[in-house]
């Protein structure tokens, strides 16, 4: 599905790049030549190997037509690159390439690699999107519109609140993937089962001189049955994909033709339907929906992943390594297509304004019930305005004339209606939450 020519476009081509086969491929080698760089500083292997290795490890000079036949063979993902990578350093150095790691050792720090760079299009992609709710928001701090709760009109808001709240998931998405990515993305090194003991009381060290060269934490304890830290970071992704999902479908639901209320951005060419011309759908908040759910849909492949048999167990590595690339690149279309959509959203603040309007006055019977509640009691209050509420929607009566006509307001003043003027503190929420006096 990344590379089809039908749905290619739906993907983030940077991200793609991180996970191509070219990549993974350089990245192994990258972190073969720091694993020897690393041995050579601490006198593990000769010191005049490494150059020659790091040399070797340049992806343009393997035959990858080759690897693939041989790993199909061998039944081994990365044999076949040692050996190739074997053929090109010579010897001496030949026989110090890989020294006291083994595959899972390669392959989780290279995913490390990968997905730091991942993160840093997501990061990049979260901080534009901050940036433009924040200013929407303000924008639209007093711009009146329905709050609704399963689908019905509940009470008067402003559009403004209704994007600080989307605003404040995206920050603590953004803060989430931030705290995890260095903790879950580490660089590993303990050999076979992950006790060093290839390399004895220098394991530790290598490892940590590794992880400095290419700027990763060391895992300290790489123990080859552990996943939970891999996976912390992913269903932190997976959160930040509901949230986007959220978005997402309030704009499908706000583009409603019944509703109006809201348009993502059109050009011409654009195209709704084969047969409806009409037809301008929010295809980019649905595509953005069918991301979210791929991702939601490759959470339980990761935590199912951390259940490893004994000391090593490729049935769920086999998983994880082309699950995680899968994810990385949906986690980073989805904060590049929320960007996308977000950036070119036109609101339709004359339609908000009339929807608010549409059930005469009934939105704000809360606020009849406020005003009541002093005078008869609460309990009093909402018997009576429910009666004159459903007598409103069903004989097409003002709710105003229904509850003065309301035989329990004998005596008593009529109570005031203002849709509005009882947005609450949406303002308020909406000056402190996307920063109006901060710099932005």
């Amino acid at each position: 599905m990344f590379d089809s020519f039908i749905t290619r476009y739906w993907f983030s081509f940077e991200a793609k790049e991180i996970w191509s086969d070219i990549q993974t491929l350089q990245t192994w080698l990258d972190v073969e030549a720091a694993l020897a760089e690393a041995q050579a500083r601490l006198g593990v292997i000769p010191a005049d190997v490494a150059p020659v290795i790091k040399e070797a490890c340049r992806h343009e000079r393997f035959d990858t037509e080759r690897l693939s036949c041989e790993i199909s063979h061998a039944q081994h993902p990365f044999v076949p690159v040692l050996r190739q990578l074997e053929e090109f350093t010579g010897e001496p150095a030949a026989g110090y390439i890989h020294w006291g790691a083994t595959t899972q050792n390669i392959f989780d720090t290279t995913a490390s690699l990968q997905m730091k760079a991942t993160h840093a299009l997501i990061d990049s992609s979260l901080v534009r999107i901050e940036s433009a709710l924040s200013k929407m928001a303000t924008k639209h701090r007093d711009t009146l519109q329905a709050g609704r709760t399963h689908g019905q009109h509940a009470l008067p808001m402003t559009f403004g609140f209704k994007v600080a709240g989307w605003l404040e998931e995206v920050r603590r998405d953004r803060q989430r993937l931030q705290d995890r990515l260095k903790s879950s993305f580490v660089a590993s090194l303990g050999g076979a089962i992950g006790t060093f003991a290839a390399m004895g009381e220098k394991g530790p060290a290598v490892e940590a001189e590794m992880a400095a060269i290419l700027d990763l934490e060391p895992a300290i304890l790489p123990m080859r049955s552990s996943y939970d830290r891999v996976s912390d970071y992913v269903c932190a992704l997976a959160l930040f994909a509901g949230t986007a999902e959220k978005i997402a479908q309030d704009i499908v639901f706000m583009q409603r033709t019944e509703i109006g209320e809201i348009e993502e951005a059109f050009h011409m060419g654009k195209v709704g339907s084969s047969t409806m011309a009409q037809k301008r759908n929010p295809s980019t908040a649905l595509m953005l929906i069918s991301l979210c759910r791929m991702t939601s849909a490759r959470l339980p492949l990761v935590v199912g992943s951390m259940v490893r048999m004994d000391e090593g167990d490729s049935s769920a590595s086999n998983v994880s390594d082309v699950a995680i690339p899968e994810v990385g690149i949906l986690g980073a279309s989805i904060a590049a297509t929320l960007d996308r959509l977000i950036d070119g959203l036109d609101v339709h603040v004359e339609a908000m304004s009339k929807n608010a309007g549409i059930t005469n006055g009934l939105i704000v019977s809360e606020a009849a019930m406020m005003q009541l509640s002093d005078r008869i009691g609460r309990h009093h209050a909402h018997h009576l305005l429910y009666e004159a509420a459903q007598r409103s929607v069903m004989e097409g009566v003002a709710f105003t004339q229904a509850i003065a006509e309301h035989p329990r307001m004998a005596g008593h003043d009529m109570v005031t209606l203002n849709v509005s003027g009882y947005t609450g503190e949406s303002g308020t929420l909406v000056d402190r939450l996307a920063g109006i006096n901060e710099d932005l």
